[in-house]
């Protein structure tokens, strides 16, 4: 049997059929060329939030601002109570919890999971990147957890990228992955508050009782309390459906299982797209009550503007939040 090399939608070769260091160079100039297209002018940071440096001061708004940054000089002369605003730290630590269990080692489109969570975790390291940043990483596979000191730099970088780049494959019958867990450890670890990345897809746990919590989502939840979360699900179009293309055999990635499916059965389909639907939700409602922000990616997508629209839409939001009230606005 032939295997088709998979390509994007210019016909190159997708980063796992090239040289690590020709696979970086073109996703460095895939992220910078087209999303400082996207993203015009000087930012602090991927997402806004907090820091210890001064800004200006502004009229307080109940129920929305802190009452610990209060500004009470500027509240003592105004009569009106002030609170003081915060910009983000100069010097940003982030790390990066990347998922390389099987079920990542699919795709079916221009790019597999492992490939995307590669170019997302370029992608936060390119645009947070300041001097004096650090970045550092883990990676779960095979049911071992390996990790990259932070350090500073570009060339740091380069070499996290480089090690997921050419992480070796997870075989079948290797130790199971235990996302939770992994997680867990992530959010004990490493105590200085930054920026954390956590890029899976999230189908441990896909079998439990829908009335139930998530495995995961206690540690994702302890670390959000500590640290500026950003969630990056990585998706493959047929994880949410499947087509009709008759008899198949499919094969678990995670336990090497192997069963045969027939596809041409239209009330199978319906219950597989039911299923996979259900629990992407209880995800999204997951990391909605654990505080953390969620980017989706989908190897059928272009995931460069995806992640644009997602950093854009965080700013909109951080501008109406720091916008002063309009004058004459009633309370």
């Amino acid at each position: 049997m032939i295997r088709q090399v998979p390509t994007n939608h210019r016909g190159e070769l997708s980063l796992a059929h090239l040289a690590p260091e020709r696979a970086l160079r073109r996703l460095e100039l895939t992220i910078v060329r087209r999303l400082e297209g996207f993203l015009h002018g000087e930012h602090l940071g991927l997402l806004p939030g907090p820091g210890t440096e001064l800004a200006e001061a502004r009229v307080y708004r109940p129920g929305e601002d802190d009452v610990r940054r209060m500004d009470w000089s500027v509240t003592a002369r105004t009569t009106t109570p002030h609170v003081r605003d915060v910009i983000s730290d100069r010097e940003l630590e982030t790390w990066a919890l990347v998922d390389m269990s099987a079920s990542m080692d699919f795709g079916t489109a221009a790019l597999e999971k492992r490939e995307l969570a590669v170019a997302a975790v370029g992608t936060v390291g390119f645009l947070t990147h300041r001097l004096g940043d650090r970045f550092g990483g883990v990676v779960l596979r095979g049911g071992r957890i390996r990790r990259w000191p932070a350090r500073s730099g570009r060339l740091a970088l380069y070499g996290l990228l480089r090690s997921l780049l050419t992480e070796p494959r997870t075989a079948v019958h290797e130790a199971d992955d235990d996302f939770s867990s992994a997680l867990d450890r992530f959010s004990r670890t490493n105590p200085r508050r930054g920026l954390r990345v956590v890029v899976s897809d999230f189908l441990d746990g896909s079998g439990d009782d829908p009335g139930t919590p998530l495995a995961w989502e206690r540690p994702m939840r302890l670390l959000c309390a500590r640290h500026q979360v950003l969630v990056v699900e990585v998706l493959d179009p047929r994880e949410l459906e499947i087509p009709d293309v008759g008899v198949v055999w499919l094969t678990d990635p995670e336990t090497g299982d192997v069963q045969e499916v027939n596809t041409g059965d239209l009330t199978l389909r319906a219950k597989y797209a039911e299923a996979a639907a259900a629990h992407r939700a209880r995800v999204r409602t997951a990391l909605r009550r654990s505080g953390a922000a969620h980017l989706t990616l989908r190897t059928d997508r272009d995931w460069v503007s995806d992640t644009a629209r997602f950093v854009l839409g965080h700013r909109r939001v951080a501008q109406r939040l720091h916008a002063p009230p309009a004058r004459g606005a009633g309370v």
